[in-house]
């Protein structure tokens, strides 16, 4: 049974980091050919899906972070995301650092993807942490809960856009009905999360390399208005071409090159092009300087890449190894509402496959001839599924490697925080979109 191979395959992998203390990539790569020759992948054709997979993901994440980590370092090592996260102390106060993390993350957050976000915000999160003496995951828990929230449950993520077309549900409605639900719901969690005593009982060290140890005097650090404003530059250049994407239809240069300056890797490499300048020459750093920043960062790196690739290897192979197939072939026919059947599949297809793209592609399609007849609305269709797709990260999801090394975590230390969170939040969603599908009935909307 499919099922059973991911649960197995599940296990073996936490056997070999944890008991037998195996390097991630390594353990993710072995496991991962495990289960190509379980679902019947012939053997000459695993390379090529191990590497379709690790080149999807790191041709998806590489650029993104690499860039993001190398524009944060510039501005760690410059005194710009001390700047900033002076500044957010002294509007927040050192009690109120968690809601600071928390409102940045949103804003920024209903446009942008996770991934990219998190490389934006998380140097400003190592300073506050350095600066304030706080838990790692007192300031990184917030930030990375409000994150996932805006990016799963909202268009203009891809996710939540491809089911609205799917399901010819507004987007513009479902991103109205949509803030109602995850905006609570992510705030609940990512202030209750990091006072979980379980959670409260873990003290990670920020990741050697990714922020600079250095303490700057005021008179050191670059003004908060150029701080800011490149801290920014590529949010405003990614958001301006998702909200010109869902105004404007048609094809033209012009909006050719709003998408073009607004996709993730080229609005953050305008911003090292920026931060290069603003944080070198113009205040009296060497290009040199700049490039050993670059360098830091990029050391820094490496093995999370290759962590993150080797999860996009294991994905892929379950994804062909027609695990998806089979929950469809199984679920297409459950008597459930079709909203929770919805969230269910979508559930079921992240658990076993990790891609939460693909778990809403696919459970969109199971649960779309329910749709004419059960009189529920699109809109909220397409917020249960895209709910349930972040349910349950684990091992198989790239994005928990990416939690993972970033917040300095063990297996089992991330599988408790982020696992736990997702899976709160699913359900929590679950519920928002029922009592708004009961709302708009009884309000005949």
């Amino acid at each position: 049974m499919p099922l059973v191979v991911v649960g197995i395959s599940v296990v073996v992998l936490l056997l070999l980091m944890t008991r037998m203390k195996l390097n991630g990539f390594a353990a993710l790569l072995l496991v991962a050919v495990g289960v190509a020759l379980v679902q019947g992948i012939p053997a000459v054709e695993i390379p090529d899906v191990l590497s379709a997979g690790i080149g999807d993901q790191i041709g998806d994440t590489m650029l993104t972070i690499g860039l993001g980590a190398m524009v944060g370092r510039i501005m760690g090592d410059s005194g710009a995301a001390q700047r900033i996260a002076g500044r957010l102390l002294d509007a927040f106060g050192p009690r109120g650092v968690q809601l600071a993390m928390v409102v940045t993350s949103m804003l920024i957050g209903v446009t942008m993807f996770y991934e990219v976000a998190f490389i934006i915000i998380v140097p400003i999160a190592f300073t506050l942490v350095r600066v304030t003496g706080v838990n790692l995951l007192w300031v990184g828990l917030p930030m990375s809960i409000s994150l996932s929230t805006m990016h799963s449950f909202l268009p203009p993520h891809p996710g939540p856009t491809a089911v609205a077309a799917t399901f010819h549900a507004s987007v513009g409605h479902t991103l109205f009905y949509g803030l109602f639900i995850a905006v609570p719901a992510g705030a609940l969690v990512a202030l209750l999360w990091p006072r979980l005593p379980f959670v409260r009982a873990m003290n990670p060290s920020i990741p050697q390399g990714l922020v600079s140890d250095r303490e700057f005097t005021d008179e050191e650090m670059p003004g908060m208005g150029w701080s800011l404003f490149v801290a920014l530059f590529p949010v405003a250049l990614i958001a301006g071409a998702a909200v010109v994407d869902m105004a404007a239809s048609g094809e033209s240069p012009f909006l050719h090159g709003i998408a073009f300056v607004g996709s993730a890797p080229i609005a953050l490499l305008l911003a090292l092009l920026l931060a290069a300048w603003a944080f070198g020459p113009r205040i009296g750093r060497s290009l040199a300087d700049v490039s050993a920043s670059c360098a830091s960062a990029a050391r820094a790196m490496a093995m999370i890449l290759l962590v993150i690739g080797a999860g996009g290897a294991f994905k892929n192979v379950l994804v062909e190894g027609g695990i998806s197939d089979y929950i469809k072939d199984v679920t297409e026919h459950w008597p459930v509402s079709p909203l929770i059947l919805a969230w269910l599949i979508a559930a079921i297809l992240r658990i076993a496959l990790g891609s939460a793209t693909v778990a809403v592609v696919t459970a969109s399609g199971v649960v779309l001839p329910l749709l004419a007849g059960s009189g529920a609305h699109p809109e909220m269709m397409v917020l249960a599924v895209s709910c349930g797709s972040i349910a349950f990260s684990h091992v198989n999801d790239p994005g928990f490697w990416l939690f993972k090394e970033y917040f300095n975590l063990s297996v089992i230390q991330a599988i408790k925080v982020r696992t736990g969170y997702t899976t709160v939040l699913a359900v929590l969603g679950l519920g928002g979109v029922l009592a708004a599908e009961w709302t708009l009935d009884v309000t005949g909307l």
